[in-house]
Formats: structure tokens, sequence, C-alpha cells
């Protein structure tokens, strides 16, 4: 046969060949049944410099400190706080630390917040129902989801929130500290994963990320901003539940045990997409879906 006609012919079955499905795919083409609406009770509202930061809570993980967060945002306790430290690849910290009004003693605590909460860092394994991710984890067991959170699995029994971008965490000092959660930090950077087990996770950044992690890096020890530095403010702070109608944002997960979220794992995992596919995917690799719900 004529060169010719084989590089026709070739031609032709590439034309035929649909193109490899993308981890989107099954997300925008996901049913209704395949999301589940986040309450607005697990949503605080932060106004960072005149923009807005969307935070999911994650009571499931650690309820006493995620019990306080609410307390904090619902009492106007974060009034006068700011964003007082960004560390580049690492994390965006903000509270009333940063306020000179509080140098010399700390802001008392609100009514109803527990100043040293239990360490809400793992769960037992019998307590939780664990979807594998299907790829080996550095550094667990296992890693997974449960109800839509990513989550590592270790030797020990326990299972743990992982410590991903956009993940926000307790700021504390040295242990048995476990810190009140009136100071927060959002990993901005590389997962944080050693962070695991060691700090309580309260949630992550679902809506106004950038708001977070286009600030200017501190200058001063431990990414500290610097005298002379601008400190960003922080203005009101609340759950969205509390809000007027008029000013809520609905927002949707899909969780793990529908065959949308099932697809895209996999697809997220090898990337067939990308013409070379991969063997697998680190847990913050394959990001929850999350996303407004228009009206």
């Amino acid at each position: 046969m004529p060169l010719s006609f084989i590089a026709l012919a070739a031609s032709l079955a590439v034309q035929d060949t649909p193109p490899p499905r993308t981890p989107a795919d099954p997300v925008m083409e996901a049913p209704d049944s395949a999301w589940q609406e986040i309450s607005p009770e697990d949503l605080v509202v932060m106004d960072v410099d005149g923009k807005r930061v969307v935070i999911q809570l994650a009571p499931a993980f650690a309820p006493s400190h995620v019990a306080n967060v609410r307390t904090f945002a619902r009492s106007g306790y974060w009034d006068g706080a700011t964003v007082y430290r960004v560390v580049d690849n690492w994390v965006t910290q903000w509270g009333v630390g940063g306020n000179p009004a509080y140098e010399e003693e700390d802001k008392p605590l609100p009514e109803g917040a527990i100043e040293a909460p239990p360490a809400d860092y793992s769960r037992p394994l019998s307590k939780t129902d664990i979807t594998p991710l299907g790829s080996s984890d550095s550094f667990s067991a296992m890693a997974g989801f449960e109800n839509g959170w990513p989550v590592a699995v270790h030797v020990d029994g326990s299972v743990s929130p992982t410590y991903c971008y956009g993940y926000v965490g307790v700021a504390r000092g040295a242990d048995p500290d476990t810190g009140s959660g009136s100071e927060l930090f959002a990993i901005i950077g590389t997962p944080a994963r050693r962070l695991d087990r060691n700090y309580a996770l309260v949630g992550r950044v679902i809506d106004g990320m950038e708001n977070l992690s286009a600030l200017p890096r501190g200058t001063d020890r431990m990414g500290v901003y610097a005298e002379g530095q601008r400190q960003v403010p922080i203005g009101r702070v609340t759950v969205m539940a509390d809000l007027p109608e008029g000013e809520r944002t609905r927002y949707r997960m899909m969780p793990e045990g529908s065959p949308s979220f099932a697809e895209y794992v996999y697809l997220t995992r090898h990337n067939v997409h990308y013409g070379r596919g991969t063997s697998g995917a680190d847990i913050c690799s394959v990001r929850v879906p999350v996303g407004k719900i228009e009206d």
C-alpha cells in the first residue's frame, strides 16, 4: 500500500479517537445527587482588607476548636485583628496577636470560648468511614477521603485531616498548648503535612484564597511583618448563617461515594489527558471539588 494511503488511514484513525477525559469532565457533568450543599453554619466569612475570604469549617475533626472559631466570629472578638505574618511557601497568619494594643496582655476570650481545648488532632479509625485514594502516601499508612475531606490513616489506628494548600489551622505555643483558635493560619505553599496530628485543623479556604496567598511577605523573624510594614486589617468576621439573605453565598462540595467523584479521583491520579500519564497522586493533589451554587 502506498505510503500516502497509510498516512491518510492513520490520520483518520486519530480523528475518530475521542480526546482523553480530563478531571474537569466528571465534575462538570456530575448530577445534583453527587453534590452536597455546605451548611451556612459551617462557613466563616472574613473581610481581609476589604476583600472576602470564605472558610469551610471542619467540625468533625476539631469540634472544640471549631466551636471556639464560631464563638470568636459571633462575638466580634476579631475586631481589630490583622494579618501579621506571611511566610513565602508556608503560611499566612492572622488574629489579635499583631495588634499593639494587646502586646502587654492577651485579649480576654469571649464568653463561651474554651481557653485550652483538647488536642483534636485525630480520631480513631473505628469512628470513620474512609474511601481510599488508591495511591501511596509518604506521611501515613493510607490516604483517602471522609465526607469530602482528605485524611490520612496512620499505623497506630488514628485518622487525621491533611494539611494541604489553603487549609486552616490553629496557631499555638509549645506542646501541650493546643491554641484556642483565636490565632489562625492558612497554608499558602506546598502541603504542610508535617503539621498533621500536631496542630488542630479547623477548615479550608474555599473562596478568596488569593486574598491570603498574594499578600506581601513579612520581613522580620519567622515572617512576621517588620516595623514599618503595613499589617493587613481584618474587617468583619462572621458566620455565613448570621448574614442577611442578600449577603449570603451558597456553596456545595462533592463528597466521595458517587461515580462522578470516583472518576474524578481516577482521572486526577492518572492524568492521561497530558499525553504521558502518571501512576498516582498525593492526597493534596486531588482537591475535593467545591463551588458556588448559582441562583
